[in-house]
This record gives C-alpha cells, structure tokens and sequence, in this order.
C-alpha cells in the first residue's frame, strides 16, 4: 500500500503506555498454513491465490476471508492480502504478547506485511482487544494500521483511495474514528470490612431474657 492511504489523518495513536494489545513477537517467523476451496500456485512469481472459504494461520495468527492473494520475496517474507465475502468482513485474531489477551480485527481487506510485521484493516474497519473472553477495548474507522514492531496502530477516518465507504461498524461516521476504552481492572484487592467481635450467645427461655 502507498503513502496515499493516509491523506489528512484524523487519527487516534496509542503506544505501549496506554493499554493496547501487541502480539505475538514469535508469530512473525512462523509457517504460514492455509486452506481453502481452491488454488492457482505460480512457481516463477512465487505468487498463490486461494479462493472460497480461506483460512489462514501462522503462529497464534488467525486469518478467514474469502480470496487470499500470497507472495513471497527473495529473502522469504510472505505477504497476504485478504478479500472478504461480498457483503462481509474479512477476519483476524492474534494472541497477545505473555499475556492471556487477543485482538480481533475485522474489514473488507486485511493486508498482511510480513517484513514489516504489519497488519491493514481496510474498509469499515473494526479492532477489538478481548482480556480472556471479555471485550475491552473497542475501535472503529475507515484505516486502522495495526504496526505489531512498534507497539503502535494508528486509526484513519478519511475514505481510504478507491473505496466507497471508511464507516466502521457499529460505525463511526465517514470521515470519523471512534473508540471504547475500558479502564483496567487493578490489581489492588479491597479488605473486607472487619467484623465486630460479639460477646457468647447464652439461650435464653423468656422474652428479651426478662423472667415473666
């Protein structure tokens, strides 16, 4: 993708300070396995392109859509781009780095940068992270930029270049971002409250232990 992707940013940036997810450091050097309904493998560009039903994974990387279109250069990058389904979004989900967190990433194109270990979410484009299996933070824009080196993703609401629409879904409007933010959750467990000591219970066969 070129530099024409990012015109007048209005833009959300989050670093490692804030609490983001960053995934697995390892995913990067693993093999990428795929299936799919069919195949056409050209051995001289070192070009494939799956079509109907795909799935992909590499490491705790998960990937579905329906067209994926894989290169690899010299130096042995794979790179993936991800078409969904007409009328759907493609999907992505990655473990995040030694802890029990994923992020969940949906759009109409997913563009993989194994090289630069970078992942695109192109068009009405969603980013989710899940501590466990509770939803925590939540984004949507028309470009999210997920960069997995810098601990940085970056989120575009202009019209990405030759697509109609940049509203995430539920959505943010054309032209915006919005996101969720949860706090999260200390780690500073309250005392529970102390209990007053009460004096030995004696049983008692009159009313109020008064004698009749």
């Amino acid at each position: 993708m070129n530099k024409s992707i990012f015109p007048s940013l209005a833009l959300v940036l989050l670093a490692l300070a804030a609490p983001v997810a960053w995934g697995e450091k390892a995913d990067k050097n693993k093999p990428m396995n795929i299936e799919a309904d069919a195949l056409r493998y050209d051995d001289a560009k070192q070009t494939s392109v799956f079509t109907g039903n795909v799935v992909l994974t590499k490491g705790t990387i998960l990937i579905r859509g329906g067209k994926l279109d894989v290169r690899q250069d010299a130096d042995g990058n794979q790179y993936g781009v991800v078409t969904a389904v007409p009328g759907k979004l493609a999907f992505f989900r990655q473990k995040r780095e030694g802890v029990d967190e994923f992020i969940e990433g949906e759009g109409e194109t997913i563009d993989y940068d194994g090289r630069a270990d970078v992942v695109k979410f192109i068009s009405k484009a969603q980013l989710r992270r899940y501590r466990g299996a509770t939803l925590s933070d939540e984004f949507n824009a028309g470009l999210i930029v997920y960069n997995n080196v810098t601990e940085v993703f970056t989120l575009d609401g202009a019209p990405v270049v030759g697509q109609s629409s940049s509203t995430g879904q539920p959505g943010a409007p054309a032209g915006r971002v919005r996101a969720m933010l949860t706090p999260k959750p200390s780690s500073i467990t309250a005392e529970p409250p102390a209990v007053a000591a009460s004096g030995t219970l004696r049983e008692s066969t009159t009313l109020g232990g008064k004698k009749p």
